[in-house]
């Protein structure tokens, strides 16, 4: 049965409005500000993929890709693979959080771009798109993804031990997918139907020393499973005509944050549609570290370039963040979400490269060793109030007897400090060149500045490949 011939009061007005918004996505020119701004995000999660694809997250995504075999519709980035869309949406969307490079959204508490872009890239790929289809469709995944999450009050769903970074993120990449899948408004409640029931992920993720399932849980299952449900419904599949109202629907499924704080928000998802881009309110991360570690590491390098400050003149340094980040950051085993780790090649080094984040030989280092054990990290109340925004604040001691402090409270790349189109630039150049060449890195990324312009997404794929 067709959704034409179901009765008008079993589809909520929230859901028309939706599903109708989503239909009509790739047709809708984006504002200059949000066009430029998501060609910001295209460019950092490519950059995010290509440096991925040679991390161990990365290569075991690109190897299991490999023998999954599959319709020639999409490309592996940094391979020459090409296989179907939905694994090409999984590798890709693994690459892009092999580890943490990628973007955030904070107050919906998820990366939106390593799910939603690898999984309009593939669609686009699948669908020879042109590259306006496929930046509307971007914006389109981060403004759906980022309210399914609001609707749910995520920093409660979170603790009820829900993974917002795989709900949102999920419904994000269904909505681009479908989109760019040419789903009309019956076909998109259908793939929203899909989605909910592909839902999954709980936060245990936090224990994943090697960063390899936390790249399928943030980034491959989610764009993976978004992909799924669009070509299911593209395929013909027919789906429940409203999954976010009506008996048993997925807010009745998932109203765990009731009990400890408030009940589900549905209207959220709709709340400023068309006036309101959640990418516009998305981070993209000056340093190559975990999010808690970010404004650490910015007070830091202001202390260092107004005062001169080198290594061997700090007596102490006391490092305060939110609870929540001083738990996932402290001493952890991976070099680039190590707080102590991290802010001691800061001081050694008066600045932080993709490169030394992740130098795990260096995490045993005499001289980082040393460092370290003058390095204290503090959960802050004051500054976890203040979430979800990502401060931090850093006291010194010096040998001289100085004191010095710094409170990073908008860092540099969040919504309320955003960079600058050269930074970005610079910063995804300095993550493609050693892949792809300083040659074809500059084409790729001038590339993406002009995406708009492009007449089929599949001519990126001799930049991607490697």
């Amino acid at each position: 049965m067709t959704g034409k011939n179901k009765s008008s009061t079993e589809i909520s007005p929230l859901m028309r409005e939706l599903s109708t918004y989503i239909a009509g996505a790739i047709k809708r020119p984006l504002p200059q500000p949000v066009l430029e701004k998501t060609k910001h995000h295209v460019l950092d999660t490519i950059a995010a993929m290509v440096s991925g694809s040679r991390l161990l997250p990365g290569r075991k995504a690109i190897a299991y890709a490999k023998t999954l075999g599959g319709v020639k519709e999409a490309t592996v980035i940094g391979s020459r693979t090409v296989t179907s869309a939905q694994n090409a949406a999984l590798a890709n969307g693994m690459l892009g959080h092999a580890d943490e490079t990628d973007d955030s959204h904070a107050p919906s508490l998820s990366h939106p771009g390593c799910a939603v872009v690898p999984a309009a890239l593939a669609m686009a790929e699948r669908e020879r798109r042109n590259g306006a289809a496929f930046l509307r469709a971007v914006a389109l995944g981060y403004d759906v993804g980022s309210r399914l999450n609001l609707a749910l009050h995520p920093y409660d769903f979170r603790t009820v031990g829900h993974s917002t970074h795989s709900f949102g993120p999920l419904f994000g990449a269904a909505a681009a997918a479908g989109a760019l899948a040419g789903v009309n408004a019956d076909r998109a409640r259908w793939v929203l139907s899909y989605t909910a029931q592909q839902c999954s992920g709980i936060s245990c993720w936090m224990r994943d020393e090697e960063h390899i399932e936390k790249a399928f849980d943030f980034g491959g299952m989610p764009a993976r499973n978004g992909v799924a449900a669009a070509a299911m419904v593209a395929a013909g599949f027919t789906a429940v005509e409203d999954v976010f109202s009506g008996e048993r629907n997925f807010f009745v499924a998932y109203d765990e944050t009731r009990r400890i704080n408030r009940a589900p928000e549905p209207q959220r998802l709709v709340q400023g549609l068309g006036t309101t881009y959640e990418i516009m309110n998305t981070n993209i991360k000056r340093w190559s570290v975990g999010s808690p570690i970010q404004a650490p590491l910015d007070s830091l390098l202001e202390l260092i370039r107004a005062h001169g400050i080198k290594a061997a003149d700090v007596e102490k340094l006391t490092v305060r963040v939110a609870h929540q980040g001083a738990n996932t950051t402290d001493n952890r085993p991976m070099p680039d979400i190590n707080m102590q780790h991290m802010c001691a090649v800061m001081l050694l080094d008066g600045i932080v490269t993709f490169i030394s984040a992740h130098d795990e030989k260096r995490m045993r280092h005499p001289k980082v060793l040393e460092l370290k054990r003058r390095i204290e990290l503090h959960g802050d109340d004051e500054l976890t109030r203040v979430i979800p925004s990502r401060q931090g604040i850093v006291e010194l001691t010096l040998k001289d007897g100085r004191s010095l402090r710094h409170h990073t409270k908008a860092v540099r790349g969040t919504a309320q400090n955003p960079m600058a189109r050269a930074e970005v630039d610079e910063k995804a150049f300095h993550l493609l060149a050693p892949i792809l060449g300083k040659a074809r890195s500059r084409k790729l990324c001038d590339a993406v500045w002009a995406l708009e312009k492009a007449a089929d997404l599949r001519r990126l794929r001799p930049l991607l490949q490697a």
